[in-house]
């Protein structure tokens, strides 16, 4: 994510950027993104069919990892619990705590990080709305795979139709899968640590954060592998697109600033001094037509101490 950082630009980025502003926008994007994957339903047939694809498409390549992992969590409920936490948990949590570490200690690379994922979350809306994909765990019985998230659904908050919250499972959109925005968030996630952390610790969570999930999305069952590939993707094309974004937003937010000044400018209080149909007073006049009424003719009046200053000398006479 390469930027060129001018001295001085991120103290000037802090007192334009303030908290206040930016979760607004923030809630309103995760907003759009709630309500488009809810709207974006699609067909459960059409569902099943494009999972099954993605299935074949797997087994050809011999990547279908999906299955040895999903046995081991449904065996081995000591693996297959913390990982159906991390799959309902982690992304609420990590995600925005990096943006607000951006923010509070890298604030020159704040504007490019939220707008990249931002920009990244909108293109899997997207994918959402163009390619509803079934996940593993809605699948049929007979392509061998466990809905972990209802095999351990005792042991935590969600209930056993989606890792929502008991009774909220029908507000959600279980054919999302394609891409995965857990293994997207998660890599932008590691991207961020990896670059701006200062510790090896930072770093290594780094690397560890989007590999875990990549295994705890498809151990679960919620996602196969390609969901993962094409979340990686769906980053990339965002962290592409975010800078030229970035410049339409700025030349908006000019074209909106410009107008308001312009409006305030013609604004009733900016013409305070436009009386009587045009007739102007100045600092030391307060009635219309004064000067015309104490000069005949039009002539003006010379200099006096009074215009010029006190102290000033009188003209001659």
């Amino acid at each position: 994510m390469p930027q060129t950082v001018t001295p001085g630009t991120e103290a000037a980025l802090r007192t334009r950027l303030r908290w206040w502003t930016e979760l607004p926008l923030i809630l309103l994007v995760y907003a759009c993104y709630s309500a488009g994957r809810l709207l974006a339903r699609g067909d459960v047939a059409s569902a099943v069919d494009h999972g099954l694809a993605i299935l074949r498409v797997e087994k050809v390549l011999r990547i279908n990892a999906e299955h040895p992992l999903n046995r081991l969590f449904t065996q081995q409920a000591w693996i297959g619990v913390p990982a159906d936490f991390l799959y309902a948990s982690l992304h609420y949590l990590i995600t925005p705590a990096v943006l607000i570490w951006v923010f509070r200690s890298h604030a020159v690379h704040y504007r490019m990080a939220r707008t990249w994922l931002m920009t990244s979350t909108f293109i899997g809306l997207i994918g959402f709305t163009l390619l509803p994909t079934c996940p593993p765990r809605l699948l049929a019985a007979n392509h061998g795979f466990v809905d972990t998230m209802a095999q351990y659904s005792s042991y935590g908050w969600w209930g056993g139709e989606a890792s929502a919250p008991r009774g909220l499972g029908g507000m959600t959109n279980q054919y999302a899968a394609m891409p995965s925005l857990h293994v997207g968030w998660a890599l932008w996630c590691g991207v961020l640590l990896w670059r701006y952390g200062r510790t090896r610790t930072a770093r290594t969570a780094g690397v560890l954060y989007p590999l875990v999930t990549t295994i705890v999305v498809m151990g679960t069952a919620n996602h196969y592998f390609l969901d993962a590939v094409a979340g990686a993707a769906v980053m990339g094309a965002g962290l592409l697109l975010a800078p030229h974004v970035i410049r339409v937003s700025e030349r908006a937010g000019a074209r909106l600033r410009a107008r308001f000044v312009v409006a305030a400018a013609v604004s009733p209080g900016a013409q305070a001094s436009i009386v009587s149909a045009g007739c102007q007073t100045s600092a030391s006049e307060h009635i219309p037509r004064q000067r015309e009424s104490r000069f005949a003719g039009g002539a003006e009046p010379s200099a006096s101490p009074t215009d010029t200053g006190e102290g000033a000398p009188a003209p001659a006479r």
